[in-house]
């Protein structure tokens, strides 16, 4: 267990693989803290949009992410499209990782553990992880998972326009030069594609709880 018998469990993934709903659903399970670290960076993206600045001023955006609370951490404003493209560019500024680092590797210091989302938990934010999670799906399951959840928001959406908009993000996560999404080595890894929620939420409860290893 990383620190002290702390059990930390990361969970990486795509957007729209369900890495997030699942973690929180784990740390529900285990009684941890959770976190989604992707609202950091939808958060920093939503700053810069409102604020009209460029998403590739970096002075800027790292201001906005030394600036981040509690209350700037709120979903339900921070799931448009724009603001998860957004967020997908200020992520690949290695000033903005770097400016955000600290509060992800302290959450869950203290405690009984965390659960943290995201898509460089287990390579970068905590490899010392106790638990490691890579969470995947094809493009079209996720795009269609998506479509769904931005229809429940009163979004109009096009299938075709959220899969480019999905595999755009993919390219650009994946190719990053600092901290790019990909699975740790040691990760389990999930595949959600023909798996409903309660069906991988058992999955991943067997693996942290002991009874499957990746």
């Amino acid at each position: 267990m990383s620190g002290a018998g702390r059990r930390v469990v990361a969970v990486d993934g795509p957007a729209a693989s369900g890495k997030t709903t699942l973690a929180r659903r784990l740390a529900t399970h285990f009684g941890l803290d959770f976190l989604d670290t992707g609202l950091l960076y939808r958060a920093v993206a939503r700053k810069l949009l409102e604020a009209g600045t460029p998403l590739s001023d970096t002075a800027s955006a790292v201001a906005a992410a030394q600036s981040i609370a509690a209350a700037d951490l709120d979903p339900a404003t921070l799931r448009s499209d724009a603001i998860g493209q957004g967020a997908s560019v200020v992520a690949a500024d290695p000033e903005v990782r770097r400016a955000l680092l600290g509060f992800q590797r302290q959450f869950g210091r203290d405690g009984p553990g965390a659960v943290l989302a995201g898509r460089d938990i287990g390579t970068v934010v905590r490899p010392d992880a106790s638990h490691k999670i890579f969470v995947t799906a094809r493009p079209e399951e996720r795009a269609r998972r998506r479509c769904k959840e931005l229809q429940a928001l009163g979004v109009p959406t096009i299938y075709e326009h959220v899969l480019a908009t999905l595999q755009e993000r993919d390219a650009r996560d994946r190719s990053r030069a600092v901290a790019p999404l990909a699975p740790a080595d040691d990760a389990f890894v999930i595949d959600t594609t023909e798996r409903d929620v309660e069906t991988a939420f058992e999955v991943a409860r067997a693996y942290v709880a002991g009874a499957a290893r990746g």
